[in-house]
């Protein structure tokens, strides 16, 4: 699917000790949260039709270019959502629709002095993974098919395959379902121009209002390998959205599995 019209978001800080274990807790310490275990904001990675970098897009499915300049990448698993946009008539958020989901890698460098997260987070043309298969969404609400769903990451060197992110439920996100959809619509809306966050409201204007948003709703937590190493060229990422009831967290295909991988270049 190309998602060339269509604005894509992060979010920042879903899931409990990513930020501690990626090193950027000290980035968001300014930031005030309306709860303790709140994400700390929307970040874009890919701006239609910006002349900014973030107007290139960089968003992959079987090839990751590291920097060419000498810079430190993580794999950052996560799902990514497709939501269709509602707005009112002074274009404003009212709704995010969701649609369906699947496996995504917001690879991310460890750029000391960085002052937006966006900087850290798209350098070029596959500088980002998206898996090729779609799981569709029947309700955005517990009771639905993604309560079922659970993400797992590795990485493979060298022959050898390690684990990079912990295997852990969808349902484990800091905000999900309701709770993380009225989050967006009021971040989406209000944010502001503030330390490593941006006005979203202003990218959307720019962005000519797209009819729709992939939010890349947060990272898992790291297992000790992917805590501990950065990609290098010739890895093989791996980044499984997989439906405990029916599927192992393998790279066998399934109807109801939605797998990434990709070779670093």
């Amino acid at each position: 699917m190309q998602l060339k019209d269509t604005i894509c978001l992060g979010v920042a800080g879903n899931f409990a000790h990513h930020l501690e274990q990626a090193g950027e807790l000290e980035d968001f310490k300014n930031v005030q949260t309306e709860e303790t275990d709140a994400p700390k904001g929307i970040f874009p990675f890919y701006l239609p039709y910006s002349d900014s970098f973030l107007g290139l897009y960089s968003i992959g499915t079987n090839i990751l270019n590291l920097p060419t300049y000498e810079a430190n990448a993580q794999v950052e698993p996560e799902i990514a959502v497709l939501f269709d946009i509602v707005y009112n008539d002074a274009n404003e958020v009212v709704d995010l629709k969701a649609k369906k989901f699947t496996a995504f890698n917001d690879c991310t460098i460890r750029k000391e002095g960085a002052k937006k997260i966006s900087e850290k987070k798209s350098w070029g043309e596959n500088s980002k993974g998206i898996a090729d298969k779609w799981i569709d969404i029947d309700t955005f609400e517990e009771g639905g098919v993604m309560d079922n769903y659970h993400l797992c990451s590795f990485v493979k060197r060298d022959g050898t395959l390690y684990p990079y992110g912990v295997d852990a439920p969808l349902l484990g996100y800091s905000y999900f379902y309701g709770k993380l959809k009225n989050w967006l619509i009021e971040k989406i809306n209000n944010q502001k121009d503030n330390g490593p966050l941006e006005d979203i409201s202003t990218h959307l204007k720019n962005s000519n209002y797209p009819k729709q948003a992939l939010i890349s709703i947060g990272a898992t937590a790291y297992a000790e390998f992917g805590e501990h190493n950065y990609l290098q060229s010739g890895d093989e990422v791996y980044v499984v959205a997989y439906d405990i009831g029916k599927d192992k967290g393998d790279f066998e295909p399934s109807e109801t599995k939605a797998i990434l991988h990709q070779k670093v270049q």
